[in-house]
């Protein structure tokens, strides 16, 4: 009786573990559901770099207008130190018969009904419907780049950074293909606003491991579980490239030559407060774009680093202020460097 009972208990330990397993499992699967991928867009069109803004010509100085001659004292009369200018007048033909010239202001002009008529709302007329608030944001857009890079060796590949936009929901994707057998994606997904990108979940793809985190409107589920509160502007790896752009084209965040840029940045281990300076406005030399000027964006060392993998970057006015060359950098031995080579748009 008493091996009986021994064996319903353990038993019933085996099926109430396996119970919480599966509850946990299903709690972690609703909080990162799988993300599903935008379709491709078709892109019809390249763009080149924007030619420099022509020189303005040259404004001939105005004309100064005659004096007029006012009864009341002018003004400069009355500045100290100032001197009254004096106008000298025709002696009429016979002083005689000069009337004493009277200043009578003269009467306004009689307002036209008409003029009020047109200038008030007809009634039941509705007012011009508002600007779109998401109008600054770019269209579907790719930038192929060029891949160069060093590890034990010289690496060559290509690179892509997609981006798309449906209604409010956007994509970014970013995907680095070396030497024909390395490849690394990055996938952001969330919402637009006209403030910026609001990301809601983050993939990254490697050598057929995935890692994953959500975004919601409070907290920041990072890999495993582990959840972290969500600070304001967060982005993450893939996002901050379109939601940079989108600041600077837009005035919202100045991009020149000793400012910076701050904002939290999400990955799937950690959430990090990242400062980029610009450092400098260069010409770069592209292979088919030709001269494109861009201002170069490098990072500060992060408050905790837990790895020294960094990403510099260059955003061309020229070029809807996208980022036209990307340099990540581990350490000082690897590296990988992105040249814009076209730029796609729908």
């Amino acid at each position: 009786m008493a091996g009986r009972a021994a064996l319903i208990a353990s038993a019933l330990l085996v099926v109430g573990g396996h119970a919480l397993v599966l509850d946990w499992l299903a709690d972690h699967w609703r909080a990162q559901p799988p993300m599903r991928l935008m379709a491709d867009p078709m892109f019809t069109r390249l763009i080149a770099p924007a030619p420099p803004p022509a020189a303005r010509k040259a404004t001939p100085p105005a004309v100064p207008a005659a004096p007029v001659l006012r009864a009341a004292t002018p003004l400069a009369a009355s500045l100290p130190g100032a001197a009254t200018p004096t106008v000298a007048l025709p002696e009429p033909a016979q002083a005689e018969a000069a009337p004493t010239p009277q200043m009578t202001p003269p009467e306004p002009a009689p307002v036209e009904a008409a003029t009020v008529a047109a200038s008030a709302p007809t009634p039941g007329q509705m007012p011009a419907p508002p600007a779109d608030p998401l109008a600054g944001w770019p269209v579907d857009t790719r930038l192929s780049y060029v891949l160069t890079g060093w590890f034990r060796g010289e690496l060559q590949g290509d690179a892509r950074v997609q981006w798309q936009r449906q209604a409010d929901r956007y994509q970014v994707r970013v995907e680095i293909d070396i030497n024909t057998f390395i490849s690394l994606t990055m996938t952001s997904q969330g919402q637009v606003t006209p403030q910026g990108l609001r990301p809601s979940a983050y993939e990254e793809s490697r050598r057929g491991r995935t890692r994953a985190m959500r975004m919601d409107d409070t907290d920041v589920t990072l890999e495993g579980g582990r959840r972290l509160p969500r600070p304001e502007g967060l982005q993450d790896t893939a996002s901050q490239f379109v939601d940079l752009a989108y600041r600077f084209a837009n005035q919202l965040q100045p991009l020149q030559t000793g400012t910076q840029v701050s904002f939290w940045m999400a990955r799937p281990g950690a959430v990090d407060l990242w400062t980029y300076d610009v450092v400098e406005d260069v010409v770069l030399q592209t292979p088919k774009l030709g001269a494109v000027q861009a201002f170069h964006l490098k990072p500060r060392p992060i408050a905790n680093p837990r790895g020294n993998i960094t990403a510099e970057m260059w955003f061309a006015p020229g070029l809807q202020y996208l980022p036209v060359r990307i340099r990540i950098n581990q350490g000082s031995d690897v590296h990988l460097d992105l040249l814009v080579e076209k730029i796609e748009q729908r």
